[in-house]
């Protein structure tokens, strides 16, 4: 998979870029280079999506349609999510949120994203720590021009992000992607994050913690992005945990929920 934001849409971690992208060998690319790349390097199964200048979205079906893991893409009402992994309580979560049992993984993460965006019950932490299984997924709400990603707290699921040429955020699951695209800038996503581009980067497993960066060295002894992780002895100013205990800024309305019914 493969999902690219503009800069100033998504704003990462300043500690993602790396002084070396401007003196490697392998300078990294602009976003219709890096898109054109990935599609042209699937011919014949890759799709993908543009919103004008603000995002791209590429997906490749599984070699394997019988693995474990999933690779799915869904869309519904300008909201797009990429999604791989397992969910090991689906059937659970689908009764919880009133959806129907024909409910994929995407499918049942777009409508969890709704209801933390129109509605705000709780924060996104703490949905996604009910959530079970192996995953990592990334969605792009082209209404409200805002994105959400997570990877599950096992580490099963990997996603890489780095910086494009332009300062534009690269997300995707193949790291030879990801380092032909952005040189040094990029790292592994970390396991038990969320990125919500209103927020930043929070661990949803440790929300009132700090999020500290450790920069990352690679086999030439050139710094290499960073790797990001809880610092479990700091907290996050602010009574309730700073962003980590606010909701998502509301979008939708209270009629429209009214239309939709009641979704727990």
């Amino acid at each position: 998979m493969l999902a690219i934001f503009s800069k100033g849409l998504v704003n990462p971690p300043q500690e993602l870029h790396s002084p070396a992208s401007l003196t490697s060998s392998m300078k990294p690319k602009l976003p219709f280079e890096i898109l054109n790349g990935f599609v042209s390097s699937n011919p014949t199964n890759a799709f993908s999506m543009r919103f004008g200048s603000s995002a791209s979205l590429a997906y490749v079906p599984p070699h394997n349609p019988s693995s474990t893991y999933k690779r799915l893409f869904s869309g519904v009402d300008e909201m797009h999510c990429i999604f791989m992994g397992n969910l090991n309580n689906l059937c659970s979560l689908l009764r919880q949120y009133g959806l129907s049992r024909g409910t994929n993984e995407a499918m049942f993460i777009i409508e969890a994203y709704r209801t933390l965006r129109d509605r705000g019950p709780y924060p996104p932490h703490q949905v996604l720590n009910h959530i079970e299984g192996s995953y990592g997924f990334v969605i792009y709400d082209a209404k409200a021009r805002t994105v959400f990603a997570a990877v599950s707290a096992d580490g099963g699921v990997e996603l890489f992000w780095g910086v494009a040429a332009d300062g534009s955020v690269v997300v995707s699951d193949d790291l030879k992607v990801i380092k032909e695209s952005c040189a040094k800038s990029f790292a592994p996503f970390p396991a038990g994050c969320m990125f919500y581009s209103e927020q930043g980067l929070i661990s949803f497993e440790h929300p009132k913690s700090q999020m500290k960066a450790m920069p990352r060295i690679d086999s030439e002894g050139v710094m290499c992005g960073a790797n990001f992780m809880a610092d479990v002895q700091s907290r996050i100013s602010g009574s309730s945990g700073g962003g980590s205990g606010r909701g998502m800024p509301r979008v939708g309305s209270e009629a429209n929920w009214a239309l939709r019914g009641s979704k727990a």
